[in-house]
């Protein structure tokens, strides 16, 4: 799964989309967790970065706590579950991010070190993802999105069973198309990012908590300084 990322390199963002409004008052993240509020650009608004809830809350749903259990959606099952078939099909977005964070699990079968895991060069990337729009009782509209993961790459194996679908640039296009597409042209998009492009180390413990929001987590540390 992905449950942590990060997005603070935000010239190199304006740099990287120059395309895509940001919305003011952007603010570094070295630490961002499920439930809170993300950037997504939609496939109804290719042009710009909205706010998002990260967690899918399908319209459907008869409350928001779904959300919490929707953080990722897994790629080979998009086009079957209920939950995120219809979005699949019609509502897809990207979202920003410069890293991710997995846990390693260790020989001891117990201790999991938090590693980071980035593009080599350090530079913004997309995540593809899924959004939709929930109403609560009140007629208040709650946008939301979710994470795609799929296979890992060479990289990520050892680390972890899932890596978050990162869309190179040339199916930026494709993927934010608004009309309705072929389920198997959409699956062939979502592959793992190569393993060649990326680089993994060992991060302080403090991105273990999710009110840490500073840039000592993505602080490379020595492997035994974390037991």
């Amino acid at each position: 799964m992905c449950g942590r990322y990060s997005l603070f390199k935000l010239n190199q963002l304006l740099e990287y989309f120059p395309w895509i409004n940001v919305p003011p008052g952007l603010r570094p993240r070295y630490n961002i967790a499920p439930t809170q509020p993300v950037l997504a650009a939609t496939n109804q608004h290719p042009d710009r970065f909205d706010y998002f809830h990260w967690g899918l809350i399908p319209s459907w749903a008869k409350d928001h706590s779904i959300g919490s259990r929707m953080i990722n959606a897994r790629a080979e099952t998009l086009a079957q579950k209920p939950a995120f078939r219809d979005s699949f099909k019609r509502r897809r977005c990207l979202i920003p991010a410069d890293g991710l964070y997995e846990w390693r699990k260790e020989p001891d079968g117990k201790t999991r070190t938090p590693m980071y895991i980035r593009k080599k060069d350090a530079t913004p990337f997309l995540f593809a993802g899924l959004w939709d729009t929930w109403r609560d009782a009140d007629g208040n509209t709650v946008p939301s999105c979710t994470i795609i993961t799929a296979e890992p790459n060479d990289l990520v194996r050892p680390i972890h069973d899932r890596l978050a679908v990162i869309l190179p640039p040339e199916h930026y296009d494709q993927w934010l198309d608004p009309g309705d597409q072929p389920a198997d042209r959409l699956l062939s998009l979502l592959k793992p990012f190569p393993a060649e492009q990326m680089e993994a180390f060992p991060v302080s413990r403090a991105v273990n908590t999710a009110t840490n929001d500073e840039a000592e987590c993505i602080e490379p540390v020595a492997s035994e300084s974390l037991f």
